[in-house]
């Protein structure tokens, strides 16, 4: 055997060494891979998935309406929102699905979204904080924030500010904030440059901002499951995993190709990306959890910046001041 695998030409050898290597990632992936077990039912709870018209976002908002919830799509185009509407009540069987629209990048779009929720819904009893993006340019917000930090950390920073009575009123209600493993790269975070005010496009710091979106949102959640820790809402946040969002479906070149047919071999599904968010959503297990990183079902472990809980005080308390938190928009 060992001799007929030495006589084959070197780029035989070649693929088959890759195809062994993601032989073992996939077995890795399936075997490390968590999946939502609760069969809790949703009936007359209320749930708001930000980006819910899309990716993990979407495929959350059926595994949720299929339980019975009422689904508020908030997304910021509403023509794609609508068409996902229709999907997820199709594929649901659910009809009380419904879109209101909300621009993270805009802090006036997020207190009207908030004012409309406060006005017309009696009940608030899971907010999923799912929304992002990844920006290559340096770009500033109306509100003069950074786009990523506004669109990603900012902008649901206010959100669940604005919404936290609700969700007070009709506890025992969660919050779940969607983030991601690539806060671990970031290793010294400077709170006096969170709109990245020091550097250009094209820096190794600012193309690292995501990261420190990401890293923000761990902080952000650590500190509020400090200051509701008696209210009966739970925060927790979580790393959905690579995930395959079909980036590279429009591939034109060979390299995209071939990287378009490798990702659905080594990278989760949406549905298998979505499945810790569900989790924290419906399991009974964490009903009572609260300030934690999951990933794959489990809690896991941040990096050590994700663990500073003087770090999270201090970055909250900028936070507010950054978005302009009013006196009467505290309600923790």
């Amino acid at each position: 055997m060992l001799a007929f695998l030495l006589a084959l030409p070197f780029w035989v050898k070649i693929a088959l060494l890759v195809l062994l290597v993601l032989a073992g990632l996939k077995a890795r992936l399936v075997l490390t891979m968590g999946v939502c077990k609760s069969g809790n039912k949703l009936t007359g709870k209320t749930v708001i998935i930000t980006g819910g018209n899309s990716g993990i976002g979407k495929e959350t908002a059926i595994d949720l309406a299929k339980r019975g919830a009422r689904v508020i799509l908030a997304c910021r185009d509403l023509k794609r929102a609508d068409d996902a509407r229709d999907d997820i009540i199709r594929e649901s069987g659910n009809n009380n699905v419904v879109v209101n629209q909300l621009d993270l990048a805009s802090l006036a779009s997020v207190r009207q979204f908030a004012s409309e929720i406060l006005e017309n819904e009696p009940r608030l009893d899971i907010l999923i904080n799912n929304a992002g993006i990844v920006t290559v340019e340096k770009k500033l917000t109306g509100d003069g924030l950074e786009y990523q930090m506004q669109a990603n950390y900012f902008g649901h920073f206010l959100l669940t500010n604005l919404l936290l009575g609700l969700l007070k009123k009709s506890a025992p209600s969660r919050i779940i904030n969607v983030t991601s493993v690539a806060h671990s790269f970031i290793k010294t975070f400077d709170l006096n440059n969170l709109n990245a005010e020091l550097y250009h496009n094209g820096s190794s710091f600012y193309n690292s901002i995501y990261y420190y979106s990401k890293l923000s949102i761990i902080l952000s959640t650590r500190h509020l499951a400090h200051l509701i820790s008696q209210s009966g809402v739970t925060v927790n946040c979580l790393c959905p995993g690579a995930v395959n969002t079909g980036i590279f479906r429009n591939a034109s070149s060979l390299f995209q190709t071939v990287v378009s047919a490798l990702i659905p071999i080594i990278f989760k599904t949406v549905k298998q990306g979505a499945q810790t968010t569900i989790h924290l959503a419906v399991a009974d297990e964490v009903a009572e959890v609260s300030g934690e990183y999951f990933t794959n079902c489990k809690i896991s472990q941040t990096s050590k910046l994700g663990k500073d809980l003087g770090l999270a005080k201090k970055l909250w308390e900028i936070s507010e001041t950054l978005v302009k938190l009013t006196p009467e928009e505290r309600q923790y």
